[in-house]
């Protein structure tokens, strides 16, 4: 554990072992960076075109929806990865990448293929209903597909210098704000009329297909760069089988940190989207308020994730007291929805969630960064991969517990 975390400086900051392999131009960083942001791009796409889920299906309290069956996939595909201790041999990292990153376009394209269709028109509301629970089913195989693109990245990352855990972790709340970006423009480019906002979806959707489609040209070729095939042949020859013995060692060491990213995204997932998008109102913004939220939310998070590159704490112990803390968030927002009226305007709601936003970004790169260090080299993927599922579970409790705003 010494030896793992001796390139920590005081300050917090990482420094660079001598043998190395350098990555010059930063082309290995950059390519992590966007395959963490095509990880998380299709969840974003589904929770931030909250105002077209909801002209389609305004009974149905989609986001909610969408969070459970999102978050469940996603963590039984991780769950699975952990229990089968092969999977890295039978499948390669680049056979999973490749699968996830095409189960992804495959299912963000069942929503424009279903409009366009006039599946919603057809007249009865069984048609539907059966329109709504195949969207429902393409985001139940996004989730499969992020489980196994995220569990992959993740736990390839853990065995990697931390400036890779790093940039996969930026990557992710970069595309937070990409999408919120997109559907911004796509909202105001065209009318504020059914077809309008039906239009404005379908671009949405496809240009996100799109960039989906650039990450699976990333992933291929990651490989081909000289400094990941020194980092790979480096660490192959660390790695070992790990026996359940030292699995339980392992598990024991990460416990309080796997327990720090349980608590993060049980807080922030019963807050955000479905709080942010369904139980609040503004006369000044009206249907761009939730939209707002969101994008506030996604630039907060990235800058809470960028700013890892700059400052890492070090203590577990703190880090994890940090997350505990969080848990003031809930009656902050209570205060917010039945509270005094001066705290039911928009800046006390605007500035929780920045900070919602923040304190999620920072303390997930942090124990992401810290936990697989903390452990031998050889027992780094499954230490990463432990605290993907503790980060699922976080996800499928918090989406669980969203529901009690609208109980």
């Amino acid at each position: 554990m010494v030896q793992n975390l001796k390139g920590m400086e005081k300050g917090g900051s990482f420094i660079r072992d001598e043998n190395e392999p350098r990555d010059t131009y930063k082309i290995a960083y950059i390519i992590h960076f966007l395959l963490g942001a095509g990880n998380l791009l299709p969840w974003n796409a589904f929770i931030t075109a909250v105002d077209y889920f909801g002209y389609l299906y305004p009974t149905k309290h989609v986001e909610n929806v969408f969070s459970v069956a999102y978050m469940t996939s996603s963590v039984l595909i991780l769950v699975l990865m952990l229990s089968w201790t092969k999977w890295n041999q039978t499948l390669s990292l680049r056979l999973r990448l490749n699968l996830g990153f095409s189960m992804f376009v495959l299912s963000l394209m069942v929503t424009p293929i279903i409009e366009w269709t006039n599946w919603h028109q057809n007249g009865t509301n069984v048609e539907s209903n059966a329109a709504y629970f195949v969207i429902v089913a393409s985001v139940v195989i996004c989730g499969l597909a992020d489980g196994l693109i995220g569990g992959s990245l993740v736990g390839s990352a853990g065995k990697l210098p931390k400036q890779y855990m790093q940039a996969i972790f930026a990557g992710t709340a970069s595309s937070g704000v990409l999408i919120s970006i997109l559907r911004i423009i796509t909202k105001v480019s065209l009318p504020h009329t059914p077809q309008g906002l039906k239009t404005s979806a379908h671009l949405y959707f496809i240009t996100s297909t799109t960039i989906l489609i650039g990450c699976i040209i990333c992933c291929n070729l990651l490989y081909k760069l000289p400094v990941m095939q020194q980092h790979y042949a480096l660490v192959q020859d660390n790695c070992l089988p790990c026996s359940r013995h030292k699995f339980q060692d392992m598990a024991r060491t990460i416990r309080w940190p796997a327990f720090g990213i349980f608590a993060i995204y049980t807080v922030t997932l019963s807050i955000f989207p479905g709080f942010l998008a369904e139980n609040l109102e503004s006369k000044l913004f009206k249907d761009w308020y939730p939209i707002l939220l969101i994008t506030v939310y996604n630039v907060s998070d990235f800058a809470g994730k960028s700013f890892t590159a700059v400052y890492v704490l070090k203590s577990f112990g703190k880090a994890t007291w940090f997350c505990i803390a969080r848990l003031i968030f809930y009656p902050l927002f209570t205060a917010c929805l039945h509270g005094p009226k001066w705290l039911k305007n928009e800046v006390p709601i605007i500035f929780l969630t920045t900070m919602l936003g923040l304190t999620n970004g920072y303390l997930t790169s942090v124990i992401m960064i810290l936990a697989p260090k903390s452990v031998p080299t050889s027992e780094a993927e499954i230490a990463a991969i432990v605290m993907a599922v503790s980060l699922g579970m976080g996800l499928v409790s918090g989406s669980v517990l969203g529901w009690f705003w609208i109980i």
